[in-house]
């Protein structure tokens, strides 16, 4: 192994007090992807049919949104883009509820995205993929750290099966803190190919990038004093250069600055509640630097509309040609679905707490160059309804000719 320095603007100090996997990500709930009930939900949308091409109303739509969640929730934010410009606009109720800052939602207030986090990590990766000339099917051994010890079947995954939910693991678990992640590329996979909803697919992502980028070199041995040990200074190490190369090829492309794992005071931060929230104080849910690349990622509807917009169709993030192809193969995003309309893609994301306080998402691409994003800071209704479902259901029944 190489000895290679730690970059100048982390300290010792920063690295002896890090922790690896923080209590308050632990035992999260997260997302659920269910492939069969997507299935069959598509083949009832092809059900619907039209004598001649529909065509989306956005008034409808936008009704049909607000009276699906107005008493179902704390809060939301809804915004949706033509082109890049903003066409529909709706507000509900408290991002913080009096018991807190009593502040209401606004297009600049910042939420945790969860994981929408990988879709922006995907856009990451491919760019940096493409800037290295390397191709989606290269195997992910060659640029995992090197002290990393590799199980069975290691070397067949690929990068396109990290994007795609098809690497062969299956933790049964939401974590993806930099030595769980190392313990289970030492256990090996089974069934590479296979689909398993994983965050470790695209944790893992944010120590590759820093490794292809030539940031970081996989051989490398940090020196480091007792009792600060390899892991520690690799996590934060990779975590700085990610972070650094996603608000550099990514974020700031797209006019978003400042981007941040956790709440920063200058800007306005919805908080977490339950449903009905009985005014009880909301949830922040922290620094989410330690499951970065599934998750983490903290944006407003505003910067993520923007950086969506850029991604589809500016060419200042990557080629409007490279991002068609990224949805049309599922690369970061969870469902593709043949409409009356033309293809709808869509990423959700949520992070709930132990007591239910719930911050939700979805950005979804629309035929006619449209752009969506909901967030919700609590559960939907008593009994948690899916907010990307509901938005399916109102945009198809929202279409007319």
């Amino acid at each position: 192994m190489e000895t290679f320095n730690i970059p100048a603007e982390i300290t010792e100090e920063q690295i002896a007090t890090h922790v690896i996997a923080p209590e308050h990500v632990q035992n999260i709930e997260i997302e659920d992807i269910n492939e069969s009930k997507e299935e069959r939900y598509q083949i009832q949308l092809l059900n619907r049919q039209f004598t001649i091409p529909p065509k989306l109303n956005v008034d409808a739509f936008g009704k049909a949104m607000h009276n699906s969640l107005k008493d179902s929730v704390t809060g939301y934010m809804l915004q949706l883009h033509q082109n890049g410009n903003l066409i529909y606009n709706l507000i509900w109720n408290w991002a913080q509820t009096p018991a807190d800052k009593g502040q209401g939602w606004s297009e600049d207030t910042r939420m945790h995205i969860a994981s929408v986090s990988k879709f922006l990590t995907a856009v990451g990766l491919v760019k940096v993929l493409d800037s290295n000339q390397i191709s989606y099917d290269t195997k992910i051994i060659d640029y995992l750290p090197n002290y990393w010890s590799k199980g069975n079947n290691i070397d067949k995954i690929t990068f396109r099966h990290l994007l795609t939910h098809t690497s062969g693991f299956n933790t049964g678990s939401s974590a993806s803190d930099y030595t769980f992640m190392k313990s289970k590329v030492a256990a090996g996979v089974t069934n590479v190919g296979s689909y398993d909803y994983e965050n470790m697919n695209f944790g893992l992502c944010r120590i590759l990038i820093p490794i292809i980028n030539g940031n970081v070199s996989k051989n490398a041995n940090f020196p480091v004093s007792f009792p600060i040990s390899q892991d520690q200074v690799w996590d934060i190490v990779t975590l700085s250069y990610y972070k650094n190369y996603m608000q550099a090829n990514v974020f700031t492309p797209a006019g978003v600055s400042n981007v941040d794992f956790k709440p920063i005071s200058s800007t306005k931060n919805a908080l977490a509640y339950q449903f009905p929230h009985n005014n009880n104080k909301g949830w922040d849910s922290g620094d989410l630097a330690s499951v970065a690349g599934g998750a983490g990622w903290r944006l407003s509807t505003k910067e993520l509309l923007n950086v969506m917009n850029h991604v589809r169709r500016r060419n200042t993030i990557i080629t409007a040609q490279k991002a068609q192809y990224m949805l049309d193969n599922y690369f970061g995003i969870d469902q593709v679905i043949n409409t009356p309309v033309g293809r709808i893609y869509n990423k959700n994301g949520l992070w709930r707490s132990g007591d239910k306080k719930t911050e939700q998402s979805v950005a979804y691409f629309l035929p006619n160059d449209m752009e969506l994003v909901v967030f919700v800071n609590s559960p939907i209704g008593a009994s948690g309804l899916s907010l990307r479902d509901i938005v399916k259901d109102k945009f198809i029944n929202s279409l007319s000719e």
